[in-house]
């Protein structure tokens, strides 16, 4: 008897890290309804009245005899570690030698009592241990504890002991304690094995009164079966930790892959856009607009990049003069640009305005300066890259209207030079400009 308590005890504390194969592999966060967590299980076994915390005589009689117990229990997991469970047990505890009596005596050779279990019933809290695993989130062997109260019905037949006789009858309240493992073999069946001591709350369980209250022990076999859907799992054998390490890393992988293809994208636009406003002939406009690339330095172009001969300005006495007139165009001009938000490209509601611009150039043969200013939003290196990039936009659109690209000087300002607050949202939409200045 105490080999097959210490071998419980040893498959108690085993490892719990065996995988079974049967179980899906999902990733999807836990969900108790996805899961199994009704069961209802039989099993049989031996009933004695020894326990491991017996005293060295084994309480009212010295000698156990192993009878057949069998019972069953309901269970529902509320956890995946933890569960509630209704258990019934009946069969018979037997004894011999009564150490009321003299030991080696023929009256104590003689002497023996037999308790018959009609019925008891116990609400016992279940606590499953192997779902512990940080790997596996199904495992095979699911050692567990249990612990709780019950209601017994039983029936002391006490023999040959002097001045004691059967007491019939007798209901009390019991503690059962107990341990053992679980073998899952399949989503279905389960093998439970397990071991569980009762502490009567009475000390005539065996028909003797004495001072200590009665015990006894039940070793047992079985076969548990889970309820619930179709394919799904058991809750009992998940193991939430392992889940969430799995879909941790599986979300972790996904941004991972995600932020390099966004920074790969991010690269390959920054050169495509560097190729695209370079000037690789230093004629103002271009390579992405210059239809005529490798033109000798200064030789004025047109807005594609081809050279052009201008006709000659208008003068007065020899001197260029801007009239009111001219600023006004410049003017309206400036209050109706506006473009794509970040960016440099200009709305098609800006042309109309540039155009009359353009048109002003290239008629008074004017210079022009255009400067790019953003307000605080943003880094500022960003702010500086976006004020030069509108501001030479600005240029190429006037350009490629006739406009003179060797008169016209483009500057980018960033955020250093705000007219109004940048603490407002009005602030910040009159930071956003492109000056233009005649000269």
């Amino acid at each position: 008897m105490t080999r097959s308590v210490l071998f419980l005890a040893l498959m108690c504390t085993a490892s719990a890290g065996f995988a079974q194969n049967n179980y899906p592999d999902t990733t999807k966060r836990f969900q108790k309804k996805s899961f199994r967590t009704f069961s209802i299980g039989l099993n049989a076994g031996m009933l004695t009245h020894y326990t491991p915390f017996n005293g060295p005589n084994n309480g009212d009689f010295r000698t156990p005899e192993e009878k057949l117990g069998y019972g069953g229990y309901l269970k529902q997991q509320i956890l995946p570690g933890f569960g509630i469970q209704a258990d019934f047990l009946a069969g018979k505890v037997n004894g011999f030698r009564a150490n009321s009596l003299a030991t080696g005596s023929t009256a104590q050779e003689n002497s023996s009592f037999e308790s018959r279990i009609e019925w008891s019933a116990a609400l016992s809290a279940n606590f499953t241990v192997a779902n512990l695993s940080l790997n596996q989130k199904h495992t095979l062997l699911s050692p567990y504890l249990t612990a709780g109260a019950g209601y017994m019905s039983s029936n002391a037949d006490v023999r040959n002991v002097p001045d004691v006789s059967s007491i019939g009858y007798n209901h009390n309240w019991f503690v059962p304690v107990g341990a053992g493992f679980k073998i899952g073999l399949s989503k279905v069946v389960n093998l439970d094995f397990g071991y569980s001591v009762y502490f009567m709350k009475t000390n005539n369980f065996d028909g003797i009164r004495s001072g200590m209250n009665d015990r006894f022990s039940y070793a047992h076999g079985g076969i548990e079966i889970a309820l619930g859907k179709k394919n799904a799992p058991q809750l009992q054998s998940y193991s939430a930790i392992a889940a969430l390490r799995e879909q941790t890393a599986a979300e972790s992988a996904e941004l991972k892959s995600a932020l390099m293809t966004s920074e790969q994208r991010r690269l390959g636009d920054q050169a495509q856009y560097a190729r695209d406003m370079a000037d690789d002939d230093h004629d103002g406009v271009a390579n992405k607009f210059d239809k005529c690339p490798g033109t000798i330095e200064h030789i004025i172009v047109d807005g594609a990049g081809c050279p052009i001969i201008f006709p000659a300005p208008v003068v007065q006495n020899k001197v260029l003069v801007v009239t009111e007139e001219d600023r006004k165009v410049v003017g309206e001009a400036i209050k109706n640009l506006e473009f794509d938000l970040g960016k440099a490209n200009i709305k098609a509601k800006s042309y109309e305005t540039l155009n009359r611009v353009a048109k002003l150039l290239i008629q008074k043969n004017f210079s022009l300066k255009l400067a790019g200013h953003t307000d605080n939003t943003g880094s500022a290196e960003l702010n500086s890259r976006l004020s030069k990039d509108r501001a030479e936009a600005v240029k190429a659109y006037l350009v490629s209207q006739g406009a003179n690209a060797s008169r016209i000087e483009a500057t980018g300002y960033g955020e250093d030079q705000p007219i109004a607050s940048n603490k407002t949202a009005e602030g910040r939409q009159q930071n956003r400009r492109v000056e233009f200045s005649l000269l």
